[in-house]
Order: C-alpha cells, then sequence, then structure tokens
C-alpha cells in the first residue's frame, strides 16, 4: 500500500512526530484530513505493533481524551460483566480487528487492542476501530462517536482543537 506525502506530512503534523509503521489512510475527518491510519501490525525494525487502528485526528483525540477523563472506560468494562450481549458483541470485535491484522501478518498473539476482549482500556482504539470498519463491527467505539456527535465530525479537524 502506499500512503501520499500529503497524508504522510498531515499525520505527522497530527501527531507531532513522523508516523511510524503507517499502512493507509483507513478514515478521513470531514475536512479530507487523515482520522484514523491503518498500521503495520511489525514496525520498521520488526517491533510488534499490534495497534492495527490509530487515530490521529487531533480534534477527535482530544474529546475522546475527555471521555476517558470522564471515566467511560471503567463504566464500559462494568458493563461487559453485566451484559452478555454487549461481551459477545465486543468479543466479536475483538476476533474482527484481529483476523484483519492476522491477514497482513500474523504476530503469533492473540493480543489486541485497547483491553479487547475482557476490558477498555483505551477508548482512542476503539473510535479508530469504528471509524476504520465501519458501524456495527466495535461496540464501544460507536457508543463513544455517539457520545460525541455534536462536536465531531465538523470543521477543520486538523488546523483547529474546539474548546
Amino acid at each position: 500500500m502506499t500512503v501520499s506525502d500529503e497524508d504522510r506530512a498531515a499525520v505527522a503534523a497530527q501527531l507531532g512526530r513522523e508516523p511510524r509503521g503507517m499502512r493507509a489512510v483507513a478514515a478521513r475527518c470531514p475536512s479530507g484530513h487523515p482520522a484514523v491510519v491503518q498500521t503495520n501490525p511489525r514496525l520498521e525494525d520488526g517491533t510488534p505493533f499490534p495497534t492495527l487502528y490509530y487515530l490521529t485526528c487531533s480534534r477527535l483525540n482530544s474529546y475522546v481524551s475527555r471521555l476517558e477523563g470522564a471515566g467511560l472506560m471503567k463504566e464500559m468494562t462494568d458493563r461487559l460483566a453485566v451484559d452478555d450481549e454487549l461481551a459477545e458483541r465486543y468479543r466479536r470485535a475483538h476476533e474482527s480487528y484481529l483476523a484483519e491484522r492476522d491477514a497482513i501478518e500474523p504476530l503469533g498473539t492473540a493480543v489486541t487492542a485497547g483491553g479487547m476482549p475482557g476490558r477498555v482500556k483505551c477508548l482512542h482504539v476503539h473510535v479508530a476501530h469504528s471509524l476504520a470498519a465501519g458501524r456495527g463491527v466495535n461496540p464501544f467505539g460507536d457508543e463513544a462517536l455517539d457520545l460525541l456527535a455534536e462536536w465531531w465530525p465538523s470543521g477543520d479537524c486538523a488546523s483547529t482543537v474546539k474548546k
């Protein structure tokens, strides 16, 4: 896969550093800038990198951090213990993520990202997964995006962060 120089520069500006293992732009902001990148399962030096989808949109990252700071991840994790249907949907999200990553390059591990399938430890990963894979794949990514719908997607995400 190839990534344009323009997209690579936009992601570097969003991250404040050169992107590592960037394979493709998996989702874009409404302004057309990269919002999620797909990464290679191994970095250039061979180090395993199990996070297949990485959220790069500066504005969206800020909003997701607010949800994390408000304790949403603990609330989501607690729901896994009492909602069998939700836990099953989350397990399927984990399996989908793992299958997609292993189709590129198997890492020999069932570790995916964001705490799947037993807990929610990084909401950014789940939002990235939902944006890349589409709604209905990752229930917690979908829920987070629903909570943020009033603020995102809107505006020029790459150059400003809405307060």
